[in-house]
């Protein structure tokens, strides 16, 4: 087994329990010394937290590293893929996402959660429905024995529809929601957490490749920052849940209500692009991929732009972490269906 599957492995079978662990930890933080969270929430610049930036950072960098722009020369090799995943991300799931939310929200559960709450969970909905997946999928890809090379170029093109309908979508949905936000922040967000570490990861890939080779690159190189990812992302949610303590110890029901609309997205999306790749006969290494990179959401991205809009203790940050919690063992029950359905695309 090598060093990208023990890590994969590694992933899979505990993620989970270390975000409730750093949730719990989180919590109990922010309620009995709450002297930590009042003194990191101190250090901001415009509105945005140096801190979670910083590990934002550590989390997304290691991912952009993997993403071969090279790749989207071979658009035209197999469009129809492509088309599945563009539409789905794009066309599709930002509107179901707020459709979903804000019924379920302020229809469905609108005796538990205030409309001022649940406003601000919609705005963290919307967030994570306009953020779809752009590095995950790697695992999710290799876990369904997915078509790597392909499975590249769906990564590389999505990244750089992001950085155009990211902010445009996001503006639109939260205009809708009555949520007042600046185009400024939205596109300091994109600058700060995708255009920085997207332009970091490729000098790295173009830099150490010319140096020791692509085979050096992806077989080492990169799998050297997957820890670092991994702890960005923990420490990353104990300091969200020690600023949001008190809101989840008043509402800790309110985190299983924000849960079942972003469940509900998350098997609707990948049954629609998974749908439509069997519909367009695509085979199963491109099919599950397509899928999945709907499904799943650029959750870091999403937290990011939360906190830097709305604040570290905002319900609308709060709802984005919840995206965290439900997205791996969903994503990891996506997984299996895929594996298991796999002989009806033969």
């Amino acid at each position: 087994m090598n060093n990208q599957n023990k890590a994969i492995n590694t992933f899979q079978r505990y993620l989970s329990v270390w975000v409730l662990l750093c949730m719990a930890i989180g919590v109990l933080i922010g309620h009995f010394v709450p002297a930590i969270p009042a003194t990191l929430g101190k250090f901001q610049i415009s509105g945005i937290s140096i801190p979670i930036a910083v590990l934002i950072w550590v989390m997304i960098y290691p991912m952009m590293m993997k993403v071969d722009f090279q790749s989207v020369k071979q658009i035209g090799k197999n469009p129809k893929g492509l088309l599945v995943t563009w539409v789905t991300n794009w066309l599709i799931k930002p509107f179901t996402m707020y459709g979903i939310a804000y019924l379920f929200l302020f229809v469905v559960f609108k005796a538990f959660i205030p409309s001022e709450l649940a406003t601000q969970y919609l705005a963290g909905a919307v967030l994570l429905g306009a953020a779809p997946c752009t590095a995950m999928v790697f695992v999710w890809s290799t876990l369904t024995n997915g078509n790597p090379a392909y499975t590249v170029v769906q990564v590389a093109t999505n990244d750089l529809i992001i950085l155009v309908a990211f902010v445009p979508i996001v503006k639109f949905l939260l205009g809708v929601s009555n949520v007042a936000v600046p185009y400024s922040t939205l596109f300091v967000s994109i600058f700060l957490f995708v255009v920085i570490p997207l332009v970091g990861g490729i000098l790295t890939r173009i830099t150490i490749t010319k140096q020791r080779g692509v085979d050096y690159f992806e077989s080492t190189f990169v799998h050297k920052f997957d820890n670092a990812t991994t702890i960005g992302l923990l420490l990353t949610l104990v300091i969200i849940f020690s600023s949001q303590a008190e809101v989840i110890l008043s509402n800790p029901l309110h985190i299983v209500l924000i849960a079942v609309p972003l469940t509900i997205q998350t098997f609707l999306i990948f049954f629609i692009a998974y749908g439509a790749s069997k519909l367009l006969k695509l085979p199963h290494d491109i099919a599950a991929p397509a899928g999945l990179i709907g499904a799943s959401n650029f959750f870091e991205l999403a937290v990011a732009v939360a906190i830097a809009l709305f604040g570290t203790t905002s319900p609308a940050a709060l709802a984005t972490t919840v995206g965290v919690l439900t997205e791996v063992p969903v994503m990891l029950l996506l997984v299996r269906i895929a594996n298991k359905t796999k002989a009806s695309f033969a």
